[in-house]
C-alpha cells in the first residue's frame, strides 16, 4: 500500500469524525497494526513524539500527512523541543549490522547534521535515488574541460599565462561583459592543476554530503549563487581582471558548512572537528593567498591581468549568509522563515546593483580594461 492509499484509508475510517483537525495517535497506530500497513517504524516513533507534545495525545491531521509524505516541515522538531526531547530508540552509533552504504549514510549524517533527532530522521528516510548528481556532474565537467584545454595548450599549470587561454568562450573577461553566460560558465575553467585539484576535492568531500542531506535544489542554488556573486563582485571591485575557476561556489559551500559547525559546536559529532576546522581554514586561506599572488604577479605582455581573487571572498560571504540559512533549515520550509526572505532581498539588491554597474559604470568611470582576446 502506498502513502496515497494510506491517507485515503485514514479518511475512510473517519478517524476525525468531528472534523477537529486532530487524530488520536493510539487510534492511528492501531489502524496501522490492524491493516499491517508498511509504515516506517521511525515515522511511528516520530508520531509518538508529536502526540506527546499535545495535551490530549493527539496529532494534527496536516502534520500526520506531512510526516507520511516526507514533506519538509518543522512540526517534528517543534514536538521534540516542546515534548519529551528524545525518541524511544538508541543513537545511530549503536545501530548494528549496517551495510557499507548505510554506514556511509550514517557518516554523512554525523558530518553534516548537529542534532541527533535530525540525524536519525535523515538516516531512516534517506533513499539512494536520486543520487547527488549536481556536485558530481559539475566536478566531472570541470575535469573534462581542464583536460581538453590542457591537451590543446600543452600546459597544465598556470594556463592563464598562455595567450590562447583567454580566448575561451567560457572565461569571464571584462571586455566580454555583454556575453552574460560568462558570469557563470567561468566556473568550468581553472588556472591550473593546483586550483582544479583543490576545488574538486572540496566539492566531493563537502559538496556531495551536503547535497545528500539538503537536496539538489538547495545546494545547487547555493553553489550557483556563490559563482554568480563571485564574477559580479569582480566586475565591481576589480574591473580590469578576468575570472576563472569554481572557487566562488566552493567557498560558498565550505563557509556555510564551517559556520554551521561553529554555531552548533556542541552538537556536532564528527571526529577531530577542531583539527579538521583548523586544517580547512589553513587550506582555504592558502588558496586565497595563492590567488592574491597570482593576481598581482607581473603578467606576461601577451597575457594581460591575471584572474582576480575577489570571487573567493564573495563566495564566502554568500556561504555565511544564504548558505548558513539553508543549512540551519533542515526539514523546514525556507519560505516560512523571515530570515530567508531577508537574505533573498539582500542578494537580489546586490544583483540589481551589479547589473546597473556593468551597464553604466565602466563608461562613466572611464575604466581602462584590457582589450578582449
Amino acid at each position: 500500500m502506498d502513502r496515497s492509499s494510506l491517507l485515503q484509508l485514514i479518511q475512510e475510517q473517519q478517524l476525525d469524525p468531528e472534523n477537529t483537525g486532530f487524530i488520536g495517535a493510539d487510534t492511528f497506530a492501531g489502524l496501522v497494526h490492524s491493516h499491517e500497513l508498511p509504515l516506517d517504524p521511525a515515522k511511528l516513533d516520530m508520531l509518538v513524539a508529536l502526540a506527546q507534545s499535545n495535551e490530549r495525545g493527539q496529532v494534527c491531521y496536516q502534520e500526520l500527512v506531512d510526516l507520511i509524505s516526507s514533506k519538509r516541515s518543522s512540526s517534528f522538531k517543534r514536538a521534540i523541543a516542546n515534548g519529551q526531547r528524545s525518541l524511544p530508540r538508541e543513537g545511530l552509533l549503536d545501530e548494528p549490522g549496517l551495510g557499507v552504504y548505510k554506514r556511509f549514510v550514517r557518516y554523512v549524517a554525523y558530518e553534516i547534521l548537529p542534532c541527533e533527532v535530525d540525524r536519525r530522521w535523515y538516516f531512516y528516510r534517506h533513499r539512494s535515488c536520486p543520487p547527488p548528481v549536481f556536485m558530481a556532474s559539475v566536478t566531472l565537467t570541470q575535469i573534462i574541460v581542464f583536460l581538453c584545454y590542457g591537451a590543446r595548450l600543452n600546459k597544465w599549470v598556470l594556463q592563464t599565462y598562455h595567450p590562447e587561454y583567454m580566448k575561451s568562450p567560457l572565461v569571464y573577461h571584462p571586455g566580454h561583459r555583454a556575453r552574460a553566460w560568462r558570469f557563470l560558465t567561468y566556473m568550468f575553467m581553472h588556472v591550473g592543476l593546483e586550483q582544479l585539484g583543490f576545488n574538486a576535492l572540496l566539492q566531493l568531500m563537502i559538496g556531495v554530503p551536503l547535497e545528500m542531506v539538503h537536496g539538489l535544489l538547495r545546494i545547487s542554488l547555493l553553489y550557483l549563487a556563490g559563482v554568480l556573486a563571485g564574477s559580479l563582485t569582480v566586475s565591481i571591485t576589480d574591473m580590469r581582471a578576468p575570472v576563472v575557476g569554481g572557487s566562488g561556489g566552493v567557498y560558498a559551500l565550505c563557509s556555510a558548512h564551517l559556520a554551521n559547525v561553529v554555531m552548533n559546536w556542541a552538537g556536532m559529532r564528527c571526529p577531530y572537528k577542531l583539527l579538521r576546522m583548523v586544517l580547512a581554514l589553513v587550506c582555504m586561506s592558502s588558496e586565497v593567498g595563492r590567488a592574491v599572488w597570482l593576481r598581482f604577479s607581473p603578467p606576461l605582455p601577451s597575457s594581460g591581468p591575471q584572474p582576480s581573487f575577489m570571487a573567493h571572498l564573495a563566495g564566502a560571504v554568500v556561504g555565511v549568509s544564504m548558505g548558513l540559512t539553508i543549512l540551519r533549515s533542515y526539514e523546514e520550509r525556507l519560505q516560512d522563515q523571515c530570515g530567508w526572505w531577508v537574505v533573498l532581498l539582500a542578494y537580489g539588491t546586490f544583483l540589481l546593483f551589479a547589473i546597473f554597474w556593468n551597464i553604466f559604470a565602466y563608461d562613466l568611470l572611464g575604466a581602462h580594461i584590457p582589450p578582449p582576446p
